[in-house]
């Protein structure tokens, strides 16, 4: 296939929307950024559960009296029909019943386990938003109150600690999402799709083969390689074209991720020890970030999972939450026995906006809060509840803010990642000043939130 290079760089600027990818965006001069000590074989999936998860009902603080009929007529849970963690004062909702065989061990609960599941209560920022654009906008560049930065705190963390330049991390992050998620958006572009075998130019399965091409010598047909792979595949010519390299640089890598992709596909995937991800669109991303962590050099995926924004009809023991956070639970089930054979080197954790008004509301749902709950899971996470025990709640905090009406916050959020990012990924306090810029001012003006909660052994 005879393709000339500036009738590539049309036909990927046209591609770009099926690839998720802004190829003219990506030709600024690379970057040589290497790791300080940084740990190549950790990865993380991140889920963000957009709307607003009611953290009260997920996890319940039962040892708070204010947890009651009264505040939470239609959604109030018995003692019977929640799940046990061990503590004497925290309980799950029983929806999230899957993750307890994550949860579960002697130390913790009595129960045979691995215990590796943080379930965190009280999770938020200072100067709280409870506008969903913006505190998701908030929780995806790490920077609460700037909605103009739209450059995410995971791609951060790719493009500090990686050398985005050499053809192995070619594909190290992705969004399974329509459009790419503000956590992983840069200027150097990181690619978002739906399908991992969707990812390919425009046109048909043969189509897209023919202009991704083969490498030179790879083939004694074009013993100079074909297509995008033949055209930059060999050293760049025109060395005193400014940006030449660069442009050919681009090219490769392209070209790298496409075939990556193409290739992690080619086969059936079957998740491994009986793992069942959930039905619908959700469950087949989650088993596709299963299938590409085997498969591939990615290091951090992501995924939305919708419709957390309960003002109407939330539900007790069944309904919508309930089911919304069957997902999530059904997800880290499947995600842990798949993944089995990677589980020291994985983290999953939660992300949301915001919680949900601890009183509930005259249309048996609840509103716009402030603190959140998380769950982080991964073979070296030190199991437990954290911020929702005796010692760390007082009777009455479910109406701890200063207007009397919300749970109040014990932990920012930048810390939770701090710690995923310096105990899990392994980077240093130099990098993760890079990755969360705003890490040490917030720290320094208000440093309980940012007490280490010690989530890795």
């Amino acid at each position: 296939m005879n393709i000339q290079r500036r009738d590539f760089l049309k036909t990927s600027s046209l591609a770009s929307g099926a690839l998720g990818l802004n190829i003219l965006g990506s030709l600024g001069l690379p970057q040589n950024l290497q790791a300080d000590g940084h740990a190549g074989n950790k990865k993380m999936l991140f889920i963000f559960q957009r709307g607003g998860n009611d953290g009260i009902n997920a996890v319940i603080p039962r040892g708070d009296n204010e947890y009651n009929t009264t505040n939470r007529p239609t959604l109030f849970l018995r003692e019977n029909q929640a799940l046990d963690l061990g503590n004497g004062f925290a309980q799950l909702h029983p929806g999230l019943e899957p993750m307890m065989e994550i949860f579960n061990s002697k130390k913790l609960n009595g129960q045979e386990g691995p215990g590796n599941l943080a379930v965190i209560h009280r999770v938020g920022y200072s100067g709280q938003s409870r506008s969903h654009f913006n505190s998701q906008h908030y929780w995806e560049n790490a920077t609460p109150g700037n909605k103009k930065l739209d450059e995410g705190m995971f791609y951060r963390q790719i493009t500090k600690t990686l050398d985005l330049t050499d053809e192995k991390n070619a594909f190290v992050a992705a969004s399974l999402s329509g459009s790419q998620m503000v956590s992983l958006r840069g200027s150097k572009p990181l690619p978002n799709f739906r399908k991992a075998s969707e990812f390919a130019f425009q046109g048909s399965v043969n189509q897209n083969r023919k202009f991704l091409g083969t490498l030179p010598g790879t083939d004694h047909r074009w013993p100079d390689g074909s297509g995008v792979l033949g055209l930059y595949g060999g050293r760049p010519n025109l060395p005193r074209k400014r940006y030449r390299e660069t442009v050919h640089r681009t090219g490769q890598l392209l070209g790298s991720t496409i075939q990556t992709l193409q290739d992690a596909t080619k086969k059936t995937y079957t998740p491994a020890n009986g793992a069942t991800y959930p039905n619908g669109n959700q469950g087949q991303r989650l088993r596709e970030a299963a299938m590409l962590f085997k498969r591939t050099n990615a290091k951090i995926l992501g995924l939305n999972i919708g419709g957390w924004d309960t003002h109407t009809s939330q539900g007790q023991l069944y309904g919508k939450h309930r089911q919304l956070l069957g997902k999530v639970a059904l997800a880290f089930q499947a995600f842990y026995r798949d993944m089995q054979d990677q589980w020291d080197d994985i983290v999953i954790v939660t992300m949301t906006e915001f919680g949900r008004t601890s009183k509930e509301n005259g249309s048996r749902g609840t509103d716009h809060a402030e603190a959140a709950a998380m769950f982080v899971a991964g073979g070296g996470v030190k199991g437990g509840v954290y911020n929702c025990d005796r010692n760390s709640w007082k009777n009455g905090d479910i109406f701890s803010t200063k207007n009397g009406r919300y749970l109040a916050r014990k932990t920012d959020f930048r810390s939770v990642f701090g710690e995923i990012f310096t105990d899990h990924f392994g980077d240093s306090k130099k990098q993760l000043e890079q990755v969360i810029p705003t890490y040490n001012e917030a720290k320094g003006e208000n440093s309980k939130d940012f007490k280490k909660l010690g989530l890795f052994a």
